[in-house]
């Protein structure tokens, strides 16, 4: 293979390599119930305050809701622990819940805006917000373009649901002096993943890209605002110094690369009937992600240039046969499974290392076994 991918490299202090394993010491379905409670309570603050502008308001309200409902939660987690990683025992366990929930404000933002780039039908099985609206707007007969009805809908809604997640986070019941570097880092994450987001769609615009610019783009569109960034915030709430916060880092954003990888891998092997996504979606889609980059770069001319010129088009299930096996025997997808591990590794053996409570580190442990091993 001509290429080779350079991930984040382990802090040179690290030696040993800990084996990522499973572990069942925290049942995370609590957790989530409690994420979507405080989610719900506050959309119900939400559509009282926005009742005064009548139907159209309420059904903003009702597709916020959708948007928010279900997902792993890993932000929320990752953000619950980070924080518990410094503070064992939370002061006001209910503001640190509001606070971890401002995490998936911030994604359900991200997703909304994210499948009308990407021009997604669907989202976890059901149509996404772009196409709900437009649906919406055909069935009424209204005037106007259906679709472009329900692009301006979707970008509102993804703007409304970013600005909501900083008020959340702000409100969240931690005092100022307290929140404000949970805050500060935020914003920060806020700022890294938009910029990753435009730098995806000028790479796919271009139509190339090689391993270490797909790299960039997953580290900033993903790996550090869904993992690295939560688990800064939660941290910083508990009053974490900057020592502290790089130890943590050096957990977070390997395992972030490591948890985007899977992703793309899902994007183009996974089972739709798991994802909610139809079979080789990011192929249909165009995206240029480490996957592919690899792949066009391990592939023999004639397959190379078959995937190239098929990224971004309409695909029959056997042209997703036909791009998966150039993919696979190009190496890249194993490639990619081997780095999944050894970045997985090296964030647990940071973690092993970091300054951190015994009982958050091995839920930490857990978390990464579940973010880099899923099959959604």
């Amino acid at each position: 293979m001509r290429n080779s991918l350079r991930t984040t490299a382990p802090h040179p202090g690290i030696v040993p390599v800990v084996r990522l394993a499973r572990v069942t010491t925290w049942d995370p379905a609590p957790f989530r119930d409690q994420v979507q409670q405080v989610l719900d309570a506050f959309l119900d603050e939400r559509e009282a305050e926005l009742a005064p502008l009548g139907p159209d308001a309420g059904r903003l309200i009702a597709e916020a809701r959708t948007s928010v409902r279900g997902g792993k939660r890993f932000r929320a987690a990752f953000c619950h622990w980070g924080h518990r990683a410094i503070r064992p025992e939370p002061a006001d366990p209910a503001a640190l819940a509001r606070a971890c929930a401002s995490l998936e404000l911030l994604h359900a933002s991200a997703l909304v805006h994210d499948d009308y780039m990407d021009a997604s039908d669907t989202r976890r099985g059901r149509p996404a917000t772009h196409r709900a609206f437009g649906a919406e707007h055909r069935s009424a007969g209204w005037r106007g373009d259906p679709d472009q009805y329900g692009a301006a809908a979707a970008i509102l809604l993804g703007d409304l649901l970013l600005g909501w997640a900083g008020d959340l986070l702000r409100h969240s019941g931690f005092a100022a002096d307290e929140v404000a570097p949970g805050l500060d880092l935020f914003e920060r994450c806020r700022t890294e993943v938009i910029a990753g987001q435009f730098l995806d769609v000028s790479v796919q615009a271009r139509g190339h890209a090689d391993v270490d610019t797909a790299m960039t783009v997953l580290r900033y569109k993903s790996a550090k605002y869904s993992i690295e960034r939560p688990i800064h915030v939660g941290a910083a709430l508990a009053g974490a110094d900057s020592v502290r916060i790089e130890q943590l880092s050096r957990f977070g954003l390997p395992l972030g690369e490591a948890f985007q990888l899977r992703d793309d891998l899902l994007g183009v092997f996974g089972d739709p009937a798991e994802t909610g996504k139809p079979a080789g979606d990011d192929l249909v889609e165009g995206k240029r992600t480490v996957l592919v980059a690899l792949a066009l770069d391990g592939a023999p001319r004639a397959d190379a240039e078959r995937l190239d010129d098929a990224l971004g088009t309409p695909l029959t299930e056997a042209d997703v046969d036909e791009l998966r096996a150039i993919i696979d025997a190009s190496g890249a997808r194993a490639q990619v499974e081997e780095v999944i591990g050894s970045l997985a590794d090296h964030a647990v053996s940071a973690l092993a290392a970091a300054d951190v409570d015994d009982e958050a580190r091995v839920v930490l442990t857990e978390l990464a076994a579940a973010a880099t091993q899923r099959t959604v």
